[in-house]
């Protein structure tokens, strides 16, 4: 299989990119070590190049209509210049993918999805779309996506563009020139950290990264790759899709029910998250720390009394907490914080304890 590469793919080997496949893609995984690039973010600033996802245009006098039934959250709560987060679900409540959803006009949306899904996310959107006035365009290969987060991002990016950016909320997103490039600048990211996404032509990209690693170069920026990009978010408790959730994970279960809005009217899988809300979930996605030696990794069964009671979803060893961290669906029985665990790491059954989630949190 030929794997996909990204505008910025041809810069990886000037600043030592160690590449890897993901979700189709040609990937940097690293570029000094995950260790110092997580660090950096937490600390200072990082650079993440973030071209694989997919962004599907949504135009047309129905577009607010359709996306309003197409996603859990509430599209109507949006402004132009406003985004969300939301899970994109299946009449049984399983997902088909998490999205964010940008308003750019009263008829015309940005709907922003993840790489791998993106084939499949097109055609269900287009499935879906019968009946309503919109037009679906897949922008995916004219738009490069970087992402610039950490607690000096808005230090390294002010001097860059005309945008106020102290004036920017987050989850909010302005057009503006960003080193002379054109770009959607979006107070967003996946990291737990404050910092932005910029969206620009694919033509663009190099000249916005130059750009960015020159002016991050005095903060300590440093670039990063997707195994960074994996820690910070699990620290911060930020889902990955095919692990906290799938068509087989519900919102619910995942723990996003802030983002199912039952009452907004209806939507795909309504009928089956309100009866498993009204019913309660029998399984939950839970936060664990190792409490022996080993790391917990993804699939690991769970155990309790004895007997499996779910898998690990995400895990790691937490760069920030020095302790061995993970996610797990588990048995709802089992779910309250303090209950004692075992992960089969390797055939070996290892202590663990539920806590409180996020891992970590910034003060932002």
């Amino acid at each position: 299989m030929t794997l996909k590469r990204t505008p910025l793919f041809p810069l990886y080997a000037r600043y030592g990119a160690k590449t890897v496949e993901f979700g189709g893609w040609e990937m940097p995984v690293q570029f000094t070590s995950i260790l110092q690039e997580h660090e950096a973010v937490r600390t200072r600033a990082g650079l993440f190049d973030v071209s694989h996802m997919g962004e599907v245009e949504v135009c047309g006098s129905d577009a607010a209509a359709f996306l309003q039934r197409l996603v859990t959250n509430d599209v109507s709560r949006l402004a132009p210049g406003m985004a969300m987060y939301s899970p994109v679900c299946y009449p049984h409540g399983g997902c088909v993918d998490d999205v964010l959803v940008y308003c750019l006009a009263p008829d015309r949306y940005g709907v922003v999805v993840n790489a791998a899904n993106t084939e499949k996310d097109l055609a269900w959107f287009r499935e879906q779309a019968a009946g309503f006035s919109v037009t679906l365009t897949d922008r995916s290969d004219e738009v490069a996506l970087l992402a610039l987060q950490g607690p000096q991002a808005e230090s390294i990016l002010q001097p860059l563009t005309q945008a106020d950016l102290s004036q920017m909320r987050y989850y909010r997103f302005t057009q503006a020139d960003v080193a002379g490039v054109s770009a959607l600048i979006s107070r967003t990211g996946y990291t737990g950290e404050d910092g932005f996404e910029l969206y620009v032509p694919a033509a663009s990209a190099q000249t916005l990264w130059e750009a960015l690693v020159q002016a991050g170069e005095p903060h300590g920026m440093a670039l990063c790759g997707l195994g960074a990009r994996d820690t910070l978010r699990l620290e911060a408790r930020l889902p990955l899709y095919g692990h906290e959730l799938s068509e087989s994970i519900t919102p619910l279960e995942a723990g996003l029910g802030t983002f199912v809005k039952l009452d907004k009217g209806d939507f795909i899988g309504r009928e089956a998250l309100a009866r498993q809300k009204q019913e309660g979930v029998t399984r939950k996605i839970v936060g664990i720390e190792l409490v022996d030696r080993g790391i917990p990794r993804a699939e690991q069964p769970v155990l309790a009394d004895g007997q499996v009671i779910g898998h690990v979803t995400s895990g790691t060893m937490s760069p920030t907490l020095k302790l061995p961290i993970g996610l797990a669906l588990v048995d709802v029985r089992y779910a309250e914080i303090g209950r004692m665990l075992q992960v089969d790491v390797r055939g070996k059954l290892l202590a663990a304890k539920v806590v409180k989630t996020p891992f970590y949190k910034t003060a932002r």
